[in-house]
């Protein structure tokens, strides 16, 4: 056999060796399990009690806001109307209450005296003609009907008197204490009102509830948006967290407070990473067993971690890759 040959097919056994002995790396050198999580934040939807027509925006996607900046402005002109209306109502309310615990004007008062005086004189007239009466019947000048007449007139001035006195101590007293009880609880209930309108108005300005970035705006100027619609969403990138579905196979690494490392291609670095959340119930299975006999359904948890700090440009959507061999 010539020496070339010979060569050659050395050389094509050695190729056969390296291409078995890749193959059989490959083959015997396990694969890695590689964990894939999604981070997310809180976000806030920003919403109104009151439906209303957009007046203005103050804000745009992307912008950053701190708790308490005005998001955006309703208009409500059939708010502002019950406000208007529930602010009558309490004046009326307010002029009742003072009407009562005032009592009788100054003008009624004198007018209840003058009456009540007037009947202690007749009274007084009335007693003096009794007695006098009284007298001459004793004396036989006059007949027992003068005596009668003036006995009546007497009782009938009384009663008169009576009923003036009593008018005049109303007078002074002014409305009962169950008219001014009633006039207050109204004038309560008015406040009470208004406040509610007042509450619906202030409702029509929509401020931040967090410190954070705008997402997403869901309306626009002009737009009419409904009782509880949100508008505007605003993320807090400082309560940022990722979660993982693991396998209950799994599960025994998984601990609260394991620390590890898991790499973020979109910022292209590692981050440490903290257990926080382990669900308490199952989610769904990832797998099932057919073929192997006795085998089962394995089913996977929702683990939640959260940076060990702060993480600059980390956002939503953003994935977090685990080698678990390396756990």
């Amino acid at each position: 056999m010539k020496r070339s040959n010979i060569i050659g097919l050395i050389g094509a056994l050695l190729g056969v060796a390296v291409v078995v002995s890749i193959l059989s790396w490959f083959v015997i050198t396990p694969t890695p399990t590689i964990l894939q999580g999604e981070t997310d934040a809180t976000s806030y939807k920003a919403s109104s009690k009151v439906a209303g027509r957009i007046d203005s925006m103050m804000v745009r996607e992307g912008q950053q806001v701190r708790k308490g900046d005005l998001l955006y402005v309703l208009s409500t002109p059939e708010v502002d109307a019950k406000v208007a209306q529930a602010r009558a109502a309490q004046a009326a309310a307010a002029a009742q209450e003072l009407k009562a615990n005032r009592g009788a004007r100054s003008q009624d008062i004198q007018s209840a005296r003058d009456l009540y005086t007037q009947a202690e004189s007749a009274l007084a007239l009335a007693r003096k003609n009794y007695e006098r009466a009284v007298n001459l019947q004793r004396e036989g000048v006059i007949a027992t009907q003068r005596l009668d007449e003036a006995t009546t007139n007497l009782q009938v001035t009384q009663a008169a008197a009576d009923a003036a006195r009593q008018q005049y101590s109303l007078a002074l007293e002014g409305a009962r204490s169950e008219d001014k009880a009633s006039a207050m609880a109204l004038t309560q209930q008015a406040a009470a009102v208004v406040a509610e309108a007042v509450s619906l108005q202030a409702d029509s300005r929509i401020y931040s509830p967090t410190d954070g970035e705008v997402s997403s705006i869901i309306a626009e100027v002009g737009e009419l948006v409904g009782q509880g619609y949100p508008v505007v969403t605003v993320i807090d990138m400082n309560d940022i967290w990722v979660t993982y579905n693991i396998k209950e196979t799994l599960m025994p690494k998984i601990k609260i407070g394991l620390r590890f490392m898991a790499y973020v291609p979109a910022l292209d670095r590692d981050v440490e990473f903290v257990v926080d959340h382990i669900s308490s119930q199952a989610d769904f299975a990832t797998w099932s067993a057919t073929r192997t006999q006795g085998g089962f359904d394995i089913r996977t948890f929702a683990v939640k971690t959260r940076p060990t700090s702060h993480v600059e440009d980390l956002r939503p959507g953003m994935s977090a890759l685990v080698n678990w061999d390396e756990l």
